[in-house]
């Protein structure tokens, strides 16, 4: 049964990203998921030009940033309903696993964006055995 690492201040990036939302721009949703070699992260960015999102690794910390622009030009006050967003958006998270960034591979295809992180080796424990000497009085 593999150990999850749990962080306490995990809790306040759902309020980041309340703030982050009410700034105009939105926030994409992530699916994380891992399989024996890989994390997988899935976003819907449905009508987003794939040209025009950027996604990096840094430090385990996985980072979605891209642009949206509205299509057509419509009088602000003729709307009965506005809930479709426009503009820069932005969203980062830390990787449960180590992961070898350079290696990941992005795809878009319907609407969804599908990175594939091959997870970094894990780091093997090795026993050690110290020889203890009796010192001087």
């Amino acid at each position: 049964m593999p150990i999850i690492r749990w962080n306490p201040w995990e809790q306040f990036g759902d309020m980041d990203r309340f703030f982050e939302e009410g700034a105009g721009g939105f926030v994409p949703a992530l699916d994380i998921y891992q399989t024996k070699d890989a994390v997988i992260v899935e976003t819907p960015l449905a009508g987003i030009d794939p040209e025009d999102v950027e996604v990096s690794i840094e430090n385990d910390i996985l980072s979605v940033d891209g642009k949206t622009e509205r299509q057509s030009e419509v009088d602000e006050k003729n709307f009965y309903r506005k809930e479709v967003r426009y503009g820069s958006f932005h969203r980062s998270v830390r990787l449960p696993v180590a992961v070898l960034g350079g290696k990941a591979e992005a795809k878009s295809e319907n609407g969804m964006l599908k990175i594939t992180i091959p997870k970094a080796p894990e780091a093997k424990s090795k026993a050690i055995k110290v020889k203890v000497v009796k010192g001087k009085k």
